[in-house]
């Protein structure tokens, strides 16, 4: 387990947008090995993209269908030559027996990523809370 961040307050916190959204379609960034490109249902008329580092650990053709938690706030940014507009939220742990490499990190197969669902379906932009 890593150091604990500073204790932050709860008008900080407030500020973040935290949404539910279906991924409704993914690919392989065209332009990033690590990336996903993620297209998404956020109760939004347009929707909007999401480039995830997650692409060691899913397959694109698994997400879809799957409802995540989001940043929806998070000011958009180009990854790569795409516009992520947001941030999926994941957990990840090492492995049972992992070690680092010589360079003292860690190797992706070294990580279990789990992309952060919800347990029954709701709509698509509720908010998290």
């Amino acid at each position: 387990m890593t150091d604990p961040l500073p204790n932050i307050a709860y008008d900080l916190f407030a500020k973040l947008d935290l949404r539910v959204a279906t991924i409704v379609a993914a690919e392989p960034h065209p332009n990033a090995d690590k990336l996903l490109k993620l297209k998404l249902d956020d109760g939004t008329p347009q929707g909007r993209q999401v480039c995830a580092g997650i692409k060691a650990w899913h397959d694109p053709a698994t997400l879809v269908g799957k409802q995540v938690i989001i940043v929806a706030n998070l000011e958009p940014r180009m990854l790569r030559g795409e516009v992520s507009a947001g941030m999926v939220l994941a957990a990840s742990d090492l492995k049972e027996g992992a070690a680092p490499g010589a360079d003292g990190k860690f190797a992706d197969d070294a990580r279990n990523v789990i992309v952060l669902t919800v347990d029954k379906p709701v709509k698509p932009g509720s908010k998290v809370s």
